[in-house]
């Protein structure tokens, strides 16, 4: 019978070492990332109109991430049928967080951009952990030398104001933005919910610039297979996820918490759907505020879903 993995090198429990994303070995030389996935830290809240804290999220999240860290030989999915993640096959690095300029959104939005492009450059899947949701305008900006993207939204907030009192690039801002983008072709805006951070006229700039928006009571109606039936099949997409998609009964931890919002496996099974319909090409994952989250819930939900979305991204390019 084969060896587990178990046998040999350091038991390695997730609370020993250095804590890094999944803890993947750290490249801090942007310039000599070799692997299949990169994963960034974009500590910014500068954007958010509530409750601050996300910039914490990137730690939070990573320290999360060791608990799913535990072995040596991949992730065995009994569901599936499937060992994700195996180290033998795919190369995961964590390359660090963006350096954030305390009050300058600008600054710190270019050393998101500039450590996204990097990762492009190395043929990396690029992975960002927000943050607030307004990172995601540097990391769409990046992909502009890039085929075209068609961007899959999960969240509970539209995030489609144009402009409010100047501001242009805050967390109600970015699919606005990513809309404005010759080489975005359209938006899935799926979870969309309750009181909104975009006024009624917002819904109708998006449907008009090629947004397709389905709540939560859309998506369980209809089902799963038949929301990702309206995304573009065999296409490339930038993949977005707030945590206020997920019901704060198991995510309290962000700034602004929306009830009727989704459960783990409703996510889950969009984004491997996702990952066979087409080319998930970029994933940020946003908004993730632990000094909400007494139980560290978030966080370890975070980190549940990047890692299972990374595995079936890397799975079914592979299949």
């Amino acid at each position: 019978m084969a060896g587990h993995g178990y046998d040999s090198g350091r038991l390695n429990l997730p609370f020993v070492g250095i804590c890094t994303f999944g803890k993947y070995p750290y490249v801090s030389d942007w310039d000599a990332i070799r692997a299949d996935v990169a994963v960034m830290g974009a500590p910014f809240d500068g954007g958010t109109q509530w409750r601050s804290g996300a910039r914490m999220g990137p730690r939070a999240v990573r320290e999360a991430s060791t608990l799913f860290s535990f072995g040596h030989a991949g992730a065995y999915d009994f569901e599936d049928d499937v060992t994700y993640l195996d180290p033998s096959k795919v190369t995961i690095v964590d390359i660090g967080d963006a350096d954030i300029i305390h009050t300058d959104t600008l600054r710190s939005h270019a050393n998101i951009e500039h450590g996204v492009r990097k990762m492009l450059a190395a043929g990396a899947l690029p992975v960002v952990i927000g943050g607030d949701h307004s990172i995601n305008i540097p990391c769409i900006n990046a992909f502009d030398e890039q085929e075209p993207i068609h961007v899959v939204q999960i969240d509970a907030h539209l995030d489609f104001v144009d402009e409010r009192h100047g501001v242009r690039i805050g967390h109600g801002n970015p699919m606005r933005r990513a809309a404005e983008k010759p080489y975005v072709t359209g938006l899935s805006q799926i979870g969309i919910r309750n009181v909104s951070s975009t006024a009624r006229e917002g819904y109708a700039d998006a449907r008009s610039m090629g947004s397709d928006i389905q709540s939560v009571r859309h998506v369980r109606a209809m089902g799963i297979d038949a929301m990702l039936a309206r995304i573009p099949a065999r296409s490339r997409y930038y993949l977005t996820i707030d945590i206020d998609a997920f019901d704060p009964s198991i995510a309290p931890g962000t700034g602004t918490p929306s009830h009727g919002g989704f459960l783990y496996y409703e996510v889950l099974e969009l984004i491997d759907g996702l990952a066979q319909r087409g080319d998930i090409v970029g994933l940020d994952l946003v908004e993730v505020a632990p000094d909400y989250d007494p139980t560290g819930s978030t966080s370890i939900l975070a980190a549940q879903v990047l890692m299972n979305a990374i595995g079936r991204i890397l799975h079914h390019r592979s299949a």
